[in-house]
């Protein structure tokens, strides 16, 4: 189905590159197929999704990038040297590769969603017990880009002789312990017909390892390991080697100067461009707010910006006027047990702005806090200050770059997401930034938007 998208993707990016140069390129468009073709293989791109859990048609922008624009200058240098007339003109090259990115993106979205639709999910078997096996099963109920079923998990236990036999519970039905070795674990996978396995087991030893690869692969089932030292791992960005020893590389010292000027001048080239372009839609949404309750447009409160300056945050008003009076109704701030407050029907949410808020058309005025420099396009959610008062040393770290009008937070959950589990993906956001990531949260932001999960 892959494949079947890149074809498409070629065909429309010959077909648009012609009605440029006003000629047909149909005869080109078949002859160079399998080059482009061969390209995506050598990309990877038809080999990246199925040892994967969670894969989405963003995560291989670079890769996709790289295809289109190697495919074109192919392209372009074939033509020079078939054709009288020359290279392909510049502008024809542009059209071709522009139709190629976003036919591309279009074909293969369509095809994982396509493809979601008509096979059955894969059948998952989580290996594992305490928090770790319950980060797994919270991570795969809360993010989109899988499609697994979980038909059973273990729960290692001890039975005092200094074995590790496993209780094992699947669809409801299965309440067995056995033996957790090579026989077993082959027979366990075999009984809940899992096609993958997953690995999250809160001690983890070299000799438990190695079995549950034997078994996977002896069965010709896929394996995923969750590493049981998080804290540890939580801020590796890559796995590299020296000859055959794995070493896991840490960025650990600040991103560089030219990263965080290409930061700024993104926004504020965007935050500009989207201020002219959105104007017309913010005035109607000011108009609606208006005839919906009493009280002003604009809702501006101080929030905790960079290194934790407040600054006024503006927004389009979702509550009644006097909502900053009566948070006594809905929140004892004493009796919080961590610095984070959403509710999910805030009686002090107007009509409109339940919509609003559904939609994030209330967060647009906040272009204008990136335009100042208050914010960022992509950044930590920006908090009030009464909530940061009560962080703890360690959860200070989301201070140290700009908050943002989308984030991490708003793709992987949004007010889904427990405290910790929203401490966890910022941590991973601030302590491995660099442009790609913005890049995919802000494409990601836009299916957010449109599921609307976790907005209220």
């Amino acid at each position: 189905m892959l494949a079947a998208a890149d074809v498409l993707t070629c065909l429309a990016a010959f077909a648009a590159a012609g009605t440029v140069e006003g000629d047909n390129f149909l005869l080109w468009a078949v002859a160079l197929l399998p080059f482009w073709l061969l390209l995506a293989k050598i990309e990877g791109l038809y080999d990246r999704d199925q040892p994967k859990i969670w894969y989405l048609t963003i995560d291989e922008f670079p890769a996709l990038l790289h295809w289109i624009t190697a495919s074109v200058a192919v392209t372009s240098l074939l033509m020079a040297l078939v054709l009288e007339s020359g290279w392909l003109s510049a502008k024809g090259a542009a059209v071709m590769w522009l139709t190629g990115m976003a036919a591309t993106i279009t074909f293969r979205s369509t095809a994982r969603n396509l493809w979601r639709r008509l096979v059955p999910p894969e059948r998952g078997l989580v290996i594992g017990s305490g928090d770790l096996a319950g980060a797994v099963r919270r991570k795969l109920k809360l993010e989109p880009g899988h499609h697994m079923t979980v038909v059973g998990y273990t729960e290692a236990q001890s039975n005092g002789n200094g074995s590790r036999p496993a209780r094992t519970r699947g669809d409801g039905t299965r309440d067995e312990i056995a033996e957790l070795d090579q026989r077993d674990l082959e027979q366990l996978i075999a009984s809940t017909q899992a096609d993958r396995v997953i690995l999250a087991a809160p001690e983890l030893d070299e000799p438990t390892l190695a079995r549950v690869v034997r078994s996977c692969r002896a069965l010709g089932v896929k394996l995923s390991v969750t590493p049981p030292m998080r804290a540890m791992l939580g801020t590796a960005v890559e796995l590299s080697h020296i000859a055959e020893l794995p070493v896991i590389e840490y960025r650990t010292g600040d991103p560089a100067r030219s990263t965080m000027a290409i930061k700024r001048a993104a926004d504020l080239v965007v935050s500009a461009f989207a201020l002219v372009v959105l104007l017309p839609l913010m005035a109607i949404v000011a108009i609606a707010i208006k005839l919906d309750s009493r009280g002003p447009v604009f809702f501006v409160q101080p929030r905790a910006g960079r290194k934790g300056v407040p600054f006024p945050i503006l927004k389009f008003r979702t509550m009644d006027q006097d909502a900053e009076e009566r948070i006594s109704e809905v929140v004892t701030v004493e009796e919080l047990e961590e610095p984070m407050f959403k509710l999910r029907k805030d009686p002090r949410v107007t009509r409109l702005g339940r919509v609003l808020r559904q939609t994030s058309l209330d967060e647009l005025p906040q272009f204008i806090n990136v335009l100042k420099g208050d914010m960022s396009l992509v950044g930590p959610r920006p908090e009030a200050l009464w909530l940061v008062e009560r962080y703890s040393e360690t959860e200070r770290f989301r201070l140290e770059m700009r908050p943002g009008i989308t984030g991490p937070m708003q793709v992987h959950g949004r007010g889904e997401l427990t405290f910790q589990e929203r401490l966890a993906v910022e941590r991973e956001y601030v302590e491995n930034y660099s442009p790609r990531k913005d890049i995919k949260i802000l494409m990601r932001t836009v299916s957010a938007v449109v599921r609307a999960r976790g907005a209220f």
